[in-house]
């Protein structure tokens, strides 16, 4: 079988499966929190996105993957952490929502950016070697919790306060 193909499927399954995992439980209790409090969480997960340093680790992936792609992919991820642990910490402030948007934006263009880099690249999956489980399991978790967070950034205000008042 296809190497790519199965590489594609890998994503689409990653994708669908936190999909309904984000429709089914996450967004049920989100939405019915204030907007700090249902960012909160999600912020939490995006600070461990400095694992994307594993591209940088031959070894973890094959020697011959290109370099600018790896160093891009991993200092792009290191710098989400970054912003994600910034927005994290001013949430409940006046600077909050507006580093929550940045750090969303940022994140989002980072890791499509990956993915048209590696389409464009024409890597093989093979060559991410042990991190073969990022683009196909946490680059999917990444992705819905991103969308989630944007729902959650664009809902009326009116919504927010009167579901944080519940």
């Amino acid at each position: 079988m296809n190497v790519q193909l199965i590489f594609f499927i890998s994503v689409l399954f990653g994708v669908a499966g936190w999909s309904v995992v984000g429709a089914a439980y996450l967004w049920p209790w989100l939405r019915q929190q204030t907007r700090a409090d249902a960012l909160r969480p999600l912020l939490m997960l995006h600070v461990f996105r400095y694992i994307g340093l594993s591209f940088l680790v031959p070894g973890v992936v094959a020697a011959d993957l290109p370099s600018t792609f790896a160093r891009s992919t991993a200092l792009g991820d290191l710098a989400a952490a970054l912003l994600a642990l910034l927005a994290l910490a001013s949430l409940r402030g006046a600077l909050g929502p507006i580093l929550v948007w940045i750090f969303n934006l940022w994140g989002t263009l980072d890791l499509l950016n990956a993915f048209f880099q590696a389409g464009a690249a024409g890597l093989s999956p093979g060559r991410f070697g042990a991190a073969f489980f990022l683009p196909t399991v946490i680059v999917p978790l990444l992705l819905v919790t991103h969308a989630l967070a944007f729902r959650i950034l664009l809902r009326p205000l009116a919504a927010r306060s009167a579901m944080g008042a519940q």
